[in-house]
Parts: structure tokens; sequence; C-alpha cells
């Protein structure tokens, strides 16, 4: 993402607190925080050490790492972006603190509230945030962004169902927003992914040579929207597995076009190529457990802990650096971060093939791996992200 240029900038006694300039400072802070709490305590939950608390719940845990984690960066990218892409001011100031608020109250609402609560405060934050990006866009007739907004309301309109179905308001599986919303998380990752990572690794990995060819970028997006309605619809398991197979190997091709190999040196780059492929590996066993072979949980979690979390990682870390007028160089913190982070999805994927017995180990491994990699980033980055700009920009 590039620097932001507005035509006028405030002076710095008009402007709100650092936390408060633009979207990805606040979010950032907050995803990373729930991320290095939420998945220990989950755990400690599932094994038994903390049942009076709701987290033993694994819908608490798929909806927290879901709407709550995923959703929040993906506001925080967009609010940046938006204010990029459109050169209009997003939400900062009150306006971002008071987002910011709601969805701290949602995440206590998750675990506190009556169920009509929880929705009616947890169920705000996605749509209300829709809404903000969406006026931006429209008044800056950004016609080429609006499937991004479409995708952010249909991730709103899945969190409602989620609540509906979990309350049992309606007779439909909650299991079924929640993959719909992984999936198209995932789509919005090939939509931005398209953009950003060929422009990132030309401009980072001298010498490399990534291609994008435009009617590849376009099946390869749209043969994974056709994966998403396919599974969420429920159709025929081999119809699912033959659209889940041609958009791995689609979604591969385009991803060998982008050039990985020649990340390997530079951290800011592999991290997106190595997370992309895990996108190609989440559908690949997407396929087979449509077959039924193998589990959709394995398939959901490649797609979600490799391919959604590392993809995050990897974006909070660059866009974070940016945007506070530091260099886009990863050093000793961030490489560690994104071994950890792909340390914790391995093992978790393991989780779900290997015997019972070292189930557990693996799943404490994964855990420990993953959150902290996001415990590393607040640790790193608070600072940065609680400061204003080092070269005295705005932003």
């Amino acid at each position: 993402m590039r620097s932001i240029h507005l035509p006028t900038e405030p002076t710095p006694s008009t402007q709100p607190h650092p936390l408060l300039r633009l979207g990805f400072r606040p979010f950032y802070l907050l995803a990373a925080l729930l991320a290095a709490l939420s998945i220990p305590l989950w755990l400690a939950s599932y094994k038994g050490l903390l049942p009076a608390l709701p987290t033993a719940n694994m819908l608490w845990h798929m909806h927290e790492m879901v709407f709550g984690f995923g959703g929040v960066v993906i506001v925080g990218f967009l609010f940046t972006a938006g204010r990029n892409w459109t050169n209009l001011p997003t939400p900062a100031g009150g306006q971002l603190a008071a987002l910011a608020l709601l969805w701290i109250a949602g995440r206590v609402a998750m675990l506190a509230a009556p169920k009509l609560g929880a929705f009616v405060i947890d169920g705000a934050f996605l749509p209300l945030c829709a809404l903000a990006f969406g006026r931006v866009l429209v008044q800056a007739q950004s016609k080429r962004n609006y499937p991004i907004l479409g995708i952010l309301a249909l991730l709103s309109l899945a969190n409602l169902l989620f609540h509906a179905a979990a309350n049992g308001w309606i007779p439909l599986s909650p299991f079924t927003p929640v993959h719909g919303a992984i999936l198209m998380i995932t789509v919005l990752e090939a939509v931005i992914g398209g953009r950003v990572i060929p422009m990132f690794t030309r401009n980072g990995a001298p010498g490399s040579q990534p291609v994008s060819v435009a009617w590849r970028e376009k099946t390869s997006i749209a043969l994974l929207a056709a994966t998403a309605l396919a599974w969420v619809a429920g159709l025929p398991g081999v119809l699912v597995a033959v659209v889940a197979f041609a958009a791995a190997g689609i979604n591969a091709w385009r991803l060998i076009g982008w050039a990985p190999h020649a990340t390997l040196r530079v951290p800011l780059l592999w991290i997106l190529h190595v997370a992309y492929a895990w996108v190609v590996a989440g559908l690949l066993l997407l396929g087979f457990a449509a077959l039924g072979i193998g589990s959709a949980s394995s398939a959901f979690h490649a797609l979600a802990v490799g391919g959604m979390s590392g993809l995050i990682l990897g974006m909070i870390t660059r866009t974070a650096l940016g945007h506070t007028g530091r260099m886009l160089r990863a050093g000793r913190a961030e490489s560690a971060m994104y071994l950890m982070l792909q340390a914790g999805a391995v093992a978790r994927l393991c989780a779900n093939i290997i015997p019972a017995g070292v189930r557990d180990y693996l799943l404490l491994a994964s855990a420990v791996a993953w959150s902290s990699a996001f415990l590393l980033y607040l640790f790193v980055y608070a600072p940065y992200l609680s400061r204003a700009r080092v070269d005295g920009r705005e932003g």
C-alpha cells in the first residue's frame, strides 16, 4: 500500500491523538490483542481449566476468530486503503474511537451479554463500518472498489446469521455462516492480493518479474467465489470438489506467476506468498472434504490459520511500517512473527490428522506459536501505532 497523499494536511493542533488518525492504528492493535488472548483462553476453557466461561464453546471460538479478529483487521485495512484509493477522509478522531469502543463492547457482549444484547452490539459493528466505507467510495465514485464493499456487506450479513443460527432463531447450522465468512474473506484476499502482491514483489525483490494475466486473475477470483457458493449452498460433493480443485489449480498458477521464488530473502514478501499458498492448500483440502476424504475442519483451518492469518500478519506489519513513515524492511522481530505463525498453522493442521494421544500437544503448540506471533506484534508495534508518523506527515 502506498503512503497517503492528501491535498491539505491539518495542523498538529487540530489533529486527533495519533492512535485515532487512521483506521489501521486502533484496529490492528485491537486485533493483535484479541489474537494474543483469545486462543489461550479458548484452549484453557476447552480443556476444562476455565469451565465457567463461555469461551469453552466452539461457537465462541469460531465467531471471535472470524468476525472479531478477521473482521476488525479487514475494516482497519479498508479504512486506510480507502483513504488512499479515494483521497477522501475515512473515519478518524471521535468517529473512529466510537467504532473501536463498539468493537470492544462486542467482545464483552460475546462473553457476558444476553443473546439479544450480543446480537445487537456485536452485530452493529460491521454494518456501521460498511456504511462508513461505502460513503467514501460512493462520494469518490470509486466503482472499481464496489465489489469489496459488497464483500464487507455480505460479511456483515453472515455475522447476523451466525447469531440467529447459534441462538436457534432460524433453522440454520451456525457453521454455515462461519464457513461462508471464511470463504468470503478468502475471496477478498484474492482480490486485494492480486492488486498488491505482484506490485510489492516487483518493487521489493530486485530482478523479479511477477506476471499478472488479466483473464487468469479474473477466473481465479470467479472460481473462488463459485467454490464459496457451492459449499455454502450444500451442492453435491462431486460438484463442489470439481469447482474447488479448479479454483486451487488456477490460484496456484496465479501464485507461481507472481514469482514467489524471488522473495525467499525478503520476509515482508515471502510471508504474503506463503500465506497465499495456504489458500491453495485450503481449496484442495476443501475439495477432498467434499468427496468425504479428510475433514472440512482441516480445510477451513488451512484457509483461516494459514491463509487469512498469514496475510493479515504480513499486511499489518507492512502497512503499519509504511503508514507510520518507517522503512519497509523486516527485522528479526518480524521474521520471528512470521515463522511462529507458520509453525502454529502447521501444528494446527497436523492436530487434525495425528492420533488423539498427540493431538493435545499439537493444539497447545499451535496456540502458543500463533498467539506469540501476535503478542510480539503488540510489543513491537504498539509504540509505532500510538505515536505520530516519524516523517511528520498526516496519518
